[in-house]
């Protein structure tokens, strides 16, 4: 299938998603994980794919506890505070409740576990899905992959910027080394007074351990036009245009799967692996997910996710960089790094599926990165339009068979 009319197409396509980015930012409620906006925004997008010629259209629910994805933090907090309250009396239950503290961390932010979520408000989450036959018998799948959810914002970046943002988490993660270092030295048994100096000390590190109390605010949600409408868009401007050229494919399903909650620890992308990843084993199947679609410089294809503890396919990978590289599109190839979170591939990759993550973000986080000003305003139209592009190309290689 040659498919270089879409690819034409391009800036049509861009100006459709910031059309309807912009329609979903300014029409209905804000998307925090679990909320009524997400469901808004899924069953408005539901309607589309049904519009667009999706044979197959659903909206699942899920359960979630999206609060404990940033609720470590009281629990870390907390235990740091208690560590220096110990140091004084029992340094060696300083050194265990810094020891609890930190691994809260690494599980629920390092690696997206569910280790705090009983103690959070539940909710119902919501995933959309839409699936198009191809006219004959199907023989492979592409699925296009966004979340339509947005972010609680941080407040400190807003404020100080990404390098501000960055040198309070830094401080706090010292502070917390800071306290095991001490407490084995008064363990060891160094000087009573100069333990007692140590000890005070550590009371700088005090302003910023409670600044982390609010590293994030649960009562404001920001737009999230382009973390991340703007991956939710290619795999619904990519059946848009091929509906407006009455294109159709002989044997390749494409599928536009848009799993809610990302920001609250890929919730709904999880679940929908729970729940569908079995479906997915009949036909080779090759999984993009798009997050953050801006930033036409940093457009990369991520082979390690979720803190570059999870490993993506390197052929769906390589399928989209040679993409690039044909259409003379700038994209890089590199990981999600640690501390930078993760895209929904990580869950389908967990899954067993195979499957890449988009990005086109600095991962020293732009301005409009988790804060008020990520809205219609700061989308970039020619990003948008150079991921399609690259998509649809891959889109037509893998329908001629290409890395399967």
């Amino acid at each position: 299938m040659d498919l270089k009319k879409i690819i034409e197409k391009k800036d049509s396509a861009a100006q459709f998603m910031i059309d309807e980015i912009t329609h979903i930012c300014n029409k209905f409620e804000k998307r925090a994980p679990g909320s009524k906006g997400e469901q808004q925004a899924c069953e408005y997008m539901a309607d589309q794919l049904k519009d667009l010629g999706c044979d197959t259209v659903y909206v699942d629910e899920y359960k979630e506890n999206p609060g404990s994805f940033f609720g470590w933090i009281y629990f870390t907090i907390t235990c740091c505070f208690l560590a220096l309250a110990s140091y004084f009396f029992v340094p060696a239950l300083s050194i265990v409740f810094i020891a609890i503290g930190l691994l809260l961390c690494i599980l629920q932010f390092g690696l997206y576990k569910k280790t705090v979520d009983k103690f959070f408000k539940e909710k119902i989450g919501h995933n959309t899905a839409g699936f198009k036959k191809p006219t004959g018998e199907v023989k492979r799948r592409i699925i296009f992959n966004g979340h339509p959810d947005a972010a609680w914002e941080w407040p400190f970046k807003y404020m100080f910027t990404y390098l501000g943002f960055d040198i309070h988490m830094f401080v706090c993660f010292i502070g917390a080394f800071y306290m095991i270092g001490i407490s084995i030295a008064k363990l060891v048994g160094i000087d009573a007074e100069l333990a007692t100096r140590l000890g005070l000390g550590a009371l700088a590190f005090v302003p910023f351990w409670f600044g982390l109390y609010f590293m994030w605010n649960s009562k404001r949600v920001v737009d999230g036009a382009n973390d991340n409408l703007s991956g939710c868009y290619i795999g619904i401007a990519i059946l848009k245009m091929l509906k407006e050229e009455g294109i159709e494919l002989e044997n390749t399903e494409i599928g536009v799967v848009l799993t809610g909650s990302e920001e609250a620890g890929l919730r709904g992308a999880k679940a929908y692996c729970e729940a569908h990843a079995h479906e997915f084993n009949d036909v080779p199947t090759f999984v993009y997910s798009y997050d953050t679609i801006t930033q036409s410089e940093y457009m990369q294809v991520n082979y390690r996710d979720l803190n570059a503890t999870v490993k993506t396919d390197k052929d769906v990978g390589d399928l989209y960089y040679e993409a690039c590289q044909e259409l003379g599109i700038k994209c890089g190839k590199g990981v999600v790094p640690p501390l930078g979170g993760a895209t929904d591939s990580a869950a389908f990759a967990q899954a067993g599926m195979r499957s890449t993550g988009i990005t086109a973000l600095n991962h020293a986080l732009p301005d409009f990165y988790h804060t008020r000003l990520d809205t219609p305003d700061a989308l970039n139209k020619t990003c948008l339009a150079d991921c399609f592009a690259a998509s649809v190309l891959v889109l037509e290689k893998f329908d001629n068979g290409a890395k399967q």
